[in-house]
């Protein structure tokens, strides 16, 4: 059972990385999984955004995810250096 003390928590370390790079890693399911780099944009409430360039001359997308997401293992931030 998740509790609204572990999505705070989640929430807030998201919130302290936001503006910096990370790596994410996305669980499709059936042993499939995306791995993209981008910028922590934005925090809202539930959701938070990373902004997604892969290459200068593609368009800048913008994903949304889920404070949860990360908590069931969905979704993994890997903070690049």
């Amino acid at each position: 059972m998740m509790k609204q003390n572990d999505v705070n928590n989640v929430r807030n370390a998201v919130i302290r990385q936001t503006g910096k790079r990370v790596k994410i890693k996305i669980n499709r399911g059936r042993h499939k999984v995306d791995v993209a780099e981008g910028v922590i944009s934005q925090t809202y409430p539930s959701i938070f955004l990373i902004k997604i360039q892969e290459k200068d001359d593609m368009p800048i997308r913008f994903m949304s995810y889920s404070y949860t997401d990360i908590l069931t293992k969905d979704v993994e931030l890997i903070l690049c250096s």
